[in-house]
């Protein structure tokens, strides 16, 4: 584009010579006061809330499920079948290591490297293995409830507890089983 010769000048813009600072300019509250404002309370709930809930009628078939998560943390090492016959889920260590499902303690071993292994029996054949645990709180032959502490996530780098569900031999994704 080609710039059009215009009749009228520009109008001159205001400066400041240098070293001065920019004349501050008058809030508007100073000329007109603010407009009356009706506020609420934010603890008050607004007209024409409704009701809430109770969440605990409409609970679904998950959230009944047999199994909980055996310790707090994100999975680090899904379930590989002929690969990794559990799941790794990555927790701080010292933190609570929980019976996935009510049963019966029915194994407390050692790996190689003198850690412990505990191996719970539970409804239908079912056997929950735990490794990279330490300071046991069962004994072999206890009777467990769902979501009991059983032992502490062990002190490693990185700490996480290696949990395994089977049916007889067969290693079953927890996944699908997991709430």
């Amino acid at each position: 584009m080609i710039p059009v010769v215009s009749s009228t000048a520009p109008a001159a813009a205001t400066t400041n010579p240098p070293g001065t600072a920019s004349p501050t300019p008058v809030p508007p509250s100073a000329t007109q006061p603010l407009p009356a404002e009706k506020t609420q309370p934010a603890a008050a709930k607004p007209q024409g809330t409704p009701t809430s809930p109770d969440l605990g009628k409409t609970r679904t078939a998950a959230s009944d499920s047999k199994f909980v998560m055996p310790a707090d943390g994100k999975i680090i090492r899904p379930f590989v079948k002929g690969k990794s016959e559990g799941i790794d889920i990555g927790a701080t260590a010292g933190s609570p290591v929980r019976a996935t499902a009510a049963g019966e303690v029915v194994a407390i071993t050692k790996d190689t490297g003198q850690v412990p292994i505990l191996v719970m029996r539970h409804a239908d054949n079912l056997l929950s293995v735990y490794a990279g645990i330490d300071n046991v709180k069962v004994s072999k032959g206890d009777k467990v409830a769902k979501g009991q502490a059983i032992a502490v996530v062990r002190n490693a780098n990185p700490a996480f507890l290696h949990f395994e569900l089977r049916k007889g031999v067969e290693a079953l994704d927890p996944m699908t089983l997991l709430q």
